[in-house]
């Protein structure tokens, strides 16, 4: 959804709302990422992705087909949302496998190296222009990720393959993304997503399938798409109360929500690699926005 004219809620006095509902959108998706991670340690990394989808989309289609009925499914490009939909499945395998090896303060400082891959590859899929402050942004953001993986220090976690081609998804994602929300209403997109991703892992179950053993593990798979549900619901609410450029840095209040979940749940904390790489991504991310921020005011 594309947001809408930031000084409009400026003067609305509903910003400090706006912030509140993606600080909240993000904790959701802390507690779904935590949820995942318990999970694995007895069931198929698919097996959760597909509880989750199911249940995000029995919320999206209790909550619009209501109000909307079939036309919510009308779409000025099918092919455009089903990809974005297989993206979102990818990334959500991807996060989901690798959060079961890895501490969840790691996958979360490197999957936020995908606003900067979204800069990289907006020139060639977007065709925008990138200058060369923006371009030095997104070298010092990897060199943070270098910080804290630290190749040659100790044997790399295969994992960090797997957070590393999560970002890339979740990059594209975000571009297909930003393409259908000039065509498609945002109520269309968070339909297809869930359902979508639900009817791609249904004909894996019966291979990976094992029943949850105890009351706990059927309540977690079921929280999990509310937490995604929610999450992604909190976000689209948000932008009605701010802008992009009001919210953006809060989105990075996702590595705070993982390291609190991440100690209270599994008894991990980052160590100072970790949180000195973590920083330096979280403020080249903030330069590329705000870079993005000032082309934007120009043109």
């Amino acid at each position: 959804m594309a947001p809408p004219n930031t000084q409009s809620y400026l003067d609305d006095g509903h910003v400090g709302r706006g912030i509140a509902l993606i600080c909240g959108a993000f904790l959701l998706f802390a507690c779904l990422d935590t949820s995942a991670k318990v999970l694995s340690r007895d069931l198929d990394t698919l097996q959760i992705a597909w509880a989750r989808f199911v249940g995000h989309a029995v919320l999206v289609t209790v909550v619009l087909m209501p109000r909307k009925g079939p036309r919510v499914f009308a779409t000025s490009n099918l092919r455009l949302q089903l990809a974005r939909s297989v993206l979102l499945v990818m990334s959500t395998v991807l996060n989901f496998t690798a959060v079961s090896y890895l501490p969840l303060t790691t996958t979360a400082s490197i999957f936020f190296t995908a606003p900067l891959l979204v800069a990289a590859l907006s020139v060639p899929m977007l065709g925008e222009n990138v200058g060369w402050r923006r371009w030095s942004a997104i070298g010092v953001g990897f060199i943070g990720v270098l910080v804290i993986i630290r190749p040659g220090a100790a044997e790399v976690h295969w994992a960090i393959g797997l957070c590393l081609a999560n970002a890339l998804v979740a990059a594209l994602y975000s571009i297909a993304t930003r393409k259908l929300a000039a065509r498609d209403h945002s109520d269309t997109t968070s339909i297809y997503s869930p359902l979508v991703g639900a009817v791609i892992l249904l004909p894996a179950l019966p291979y990976i399938w094992s029943p949850p053993e105890t009351a706990m593990h059927w309540v977690l798979l079921c929280l999990t798409g509310v937490f995604g549900g929610v999450g992604h619901w909190l976000v689209i609410i948000a932008h009605r109360y701010a802008g992009a450029s009001v919210l953006a840095p809060f989105t990075y209040s996702a590595i705070v929500w993982m390291t609190i979940s991440g100690y209270l749940v599994f008894g991990d904390l980052p160590d100072e690699w970790t949180i000195a790489g973590a920083v330096i991504v979280v403020a080249s991310g903030l330069y590329v926005f705000h870079r993005e921020q000032i082309r934007k005011a120009e043109r």
